[in-house]
């Protein structure tokens, strides 16, 4: 996960590196990297889960009221994976790290 904050912008990357900030990531994440790691779109570590767990990272489970939540969003974006990370958000109150740009149109607390 070392190489990966190069990839976050200045931003984003003085926010999760902020002493209190308190980092979670979603279930929704893992499970989407182990699927696209499975269909070979994407070169993760098989032991994702093992290092954010050692690196006292919290994971973020979904819950019944976030999957609730899904179906009050309007249909601006299609993709299953970025809906629940909206409905996380906006549920649970949370700011989402993300550069794309498309979650705007929510009015949920985006981090770029």
């Amino acid at each position: 996960m070392a190489g990966e904050r190069e990839r976050l912008s200045e931003k984003a990357a003085t926010a999760v590196s902020a002493a209190d900030a308190q980092i979670s990531i979603s279930a929704v994440v893992v499970w989407e990297v182990a699927i696209k790691r499975r269909l070979g779109k994407l070169d993760a570590p098989g032991d994702l889960l093992d290092r954010l767990e050692r690196a006292g990272i919290e994971l973020l489970p979904i819950t019944a009221r976030q999957a609730e939540g899904l179906g009050t969003l309007p249909m601006h974006h299609r993709d299953p994976f970025d809906r629940l990370l909206i409905a996380q958000t906006d549920v649970d109150g949370l700011a989402l790290v993300t550069a794309d740009s498309d979650l705007n149109a929510y009015g949920i607390e985006l981090v770029w």
